[in-house]
């Protein structure tokens, strides 16, 4: 059903390349985006769902102004620009600047950053502020680790040391250290298989001992200074005005969200600010000639 909703807003496949941006501009993918899949737009009305879909299989650095959009996609420019103010409200996109550091200066380059996972305020905010924030937990089936893998593949090549599931589940943590600590499969692969006595009476028990025994030293510290993260600012759909992540929830300002600003008492004039201090004299003169009882 999401691929019939898409269809009419993809160019056919006979259809020239998609415009490219100036370098260093156009689309720019946000970071941890879940695979893509058929329903990832599925929540969306048909228009948005379907131009969502067309720029999700954009590379970085297509052109996606709402100019360029307007002539290969078959909608106007005023249906785009509403639609891509939904997908802003829908978490899906953000437009802003990011601050590139390169040979000493700093550039401000404009981006709009798209995401197929949307994204909610408080994840924007965290990007902005250069951290990446915590994926949500995935509820697919779990992949099965590098140390898991080397220690079920392990009976392959030294039948003796066959492990059952339950104990390369088991062993799984003492072997992931050793790769944290720089080692290679080979390095654990001869570690284990290397000079073993005869009989192996337990394998699970002799390849612990050796996984603990022979653990490799910890790498020493890198003592690079690590580059300081990006620095990024976005800006209203609509307007274009920069803020701050929080008073831009849904990718606008509160003047495009239709809220009312607190109006502003007009500044008073010089001659005014002197009538009324003549007036406040005035009055004080007047008390204190005021004769007593």
């Amino acid at each position: 059903m999401a691929d019939a909703k898409l269809s009419g807003a993809v160019p056919p496949a006979h259809a020239s390349p998609h415009p490219m941006a100036d370098p260093g501009y156009g689309k720019r993918s946000a970071p941890d985006q879940h695979p893509r899949r058929n329903d990832d737009f599925a929540h969306l009305a048909p228009r948005e769902a379907a131009i969502a879909a067309y720029v999700d299989r954009l590379p970085d650095g297509a052109d996606v102004s709402v100019k360029t959009l307007a002539r290969v996609l078959p909608y106007g420019q005023c249906a785009l620009r509403t639609a891509l103010n939904n997908l802003h409200r829908a978490g899906h996109l953000r437009r802003g600047r990011e601050r590139i550091t390169d040979e000493g200066s700093g550039r401000w380059i404009t981006r709009t950053w798209f995401t197929r996972t949307a994204r909610d305020d408080d994840w924007w905010a965290t990007f902005t502020r250069g951290g990446l924030p915590e994926a949500a937990p995935d509820r697919a089936r779990p992949t099965r680790s590098r140390a898991f893998v080397l220690l079920a593949a392990l009976g392959r090549t030294t039948p003796v040391l066959s492990l059952s599931a339950a104990a390369c589940a088991e062993l799984a943590p003492l072997a992931a250290e050793w790769f944290a600590r720089g080692a290679t499969e080979e390095d654990v692969l001869r570690a284990l298989a290397a000079g073993l006595p005869v009989p192996v009476h337990s394998p699970a028990a002799l390849v612990r001992t050796r996984l603990r025994d022979k653990l490799p030293p910890p790498p020493e510290p890198v003592r690079d200074t690590p580059s300081p993260p990006p620095s990024r600012i976005l800006e209203c759909a609509e307007c274009g005005i920069p803020g701050r992540p929080e008073s831009l929830p849904g990718g606008l300002c509160g003047r495009c969200r239709g809220e009312t600003a607190p109006s502003r008492s007009t500044p008073l004039t010089a001659a005014t600010v002197r009538a009324h201090a003549a007036a406040t004299r005035a009055a004080m003169t007047r008390r204190t000639e005021r004769p007593r009882l």
